[in-house]
């Protein structure tokens, strides 16, 4: 077990925290109605709630968006900070299951469209948090349509490379576990986007509801990769710089072959070798880290 497996349970934990709090201080400054209120009116009169309190009066901009609890001071600053270190953890657990999946199969298309959609899924995050939806709509906007679609892809491949190299049953039962937190986060997108388009008060507010279920699902799913990160050590990014070490050399050789080496299109363990699964037991063979391979890096 190494410090990486910390990574994802803080990204979870940190993030779904944060909003959480960003929601309850939006409401308590009144820029927000709560998520339990359904009554909406068209106008309402100056507000007599008193500071601290939910407001009794909502209008269509009071439904509590995700993006509209950190439209405003001093919500909208945690926001921002959410939005950026968690961009930033999200890389890191890109960039960690990227090499630990090249510790099982050496080319997988899988893999680096899951590491690609992860990546655009944080810039997504940073403009979503760093551009409120009351000040800079449009770039709020493209930020959203680039970080929930990216999102759901990355939380996709990652069910299917989870069910490629698993290899005892504890594997496979966590792979169950991610195909349906991803089946939840894909229909509470697709019903948050039917609902956000339509006009009508008590739609707009299960749209909300639903982004809230969409966001949440995702940082769970996240979290659960505490799972592998266990078996994470130097050999696993030891791998990944192997790999693009080999393809840079693939690049120079042309059509010459390397064996042990799988198909383009291939993400299952055949040609790999023989490594250490984060349920299974951890006296199985690692990657060769001799200081000659080293120094071909």
């Amino acid at each position: 077990m190494t410090a990486w497996i910390v990574l994802p349970v803080s990204l979870s934990a940190f993030s779904i925290t944060g909003i959480w709090i960003v929601y309850a201080m939006a409401v308590m400054n009144h820029h927000v109605c709560p998520v339990e209120n359904w009554s909406y009116n068209l106008t309402c009169v100056e507000e007599t709630a008193k500071p601290g309190f939910p407001k009794t009066c909502c209008t269509l901009q009071d439904i509590p968006l995700i993006s509209k609890c950190g439209s405003f001071p001093p919500e909208s600053c945690l926001f921002s900070l959410i939005g950026n270190v968690g961009a930033f953890m999200v890389v890191m657990v890109c960039l960690l299951r990227y090499a630990q999946v090249i510790e099982h199969s050496h080319r997988c298309w899988i893999n680096t469209s899951a590491l690609v959609s992860g990546f655009t899924n944080a810039l997504g995050l940073v403009m979503v948090g760093n551009f409120q939806v009351d000040h800079a709509k449009s770039l709020h906007y493209v930020g959203a349509g680039v970080a929930f679609p990216a999102g759901l892809l990355f939380v996709c491949l990652q069910c299917v490379l989870t069910y490629r190299i698993a290899v005892t049953a504890l594997d496979y039962w966590m792979a169950h576990v991610r195909v349906a937190l991803a089946f939840g986060a894909l229909v509470s997108l697709v019903l948050s986007g039917i609902f956000f388009i339509h006009e009508s008060f008590v739609l707009q507010h299960a749209a909300a509801i639903c982004e809230w279920v969409f966001t949440v699902d995702i940082l769970v799913f996240y979290g659960t990769f505490t799972y592998e990160f266990g078996a994470v050590n130097n050999e696993t990014l030891m791998a990944a710089l192997q790999h693009s070490h080999h393809r840079g050399s693939g690049v120079m050789m042309g059509a010459r072959g390397r064996p042990g080496t799988l198909g383009a299109g291939g993400c299952g363990s055949s040609g790999a070798k023989s490594l250490k699964s984060p349920g299974g037991s951890s006296t199985s063979t690692h990657l060769n880290c001799n200081p000659e391979s080293i120094a071909m890096l």
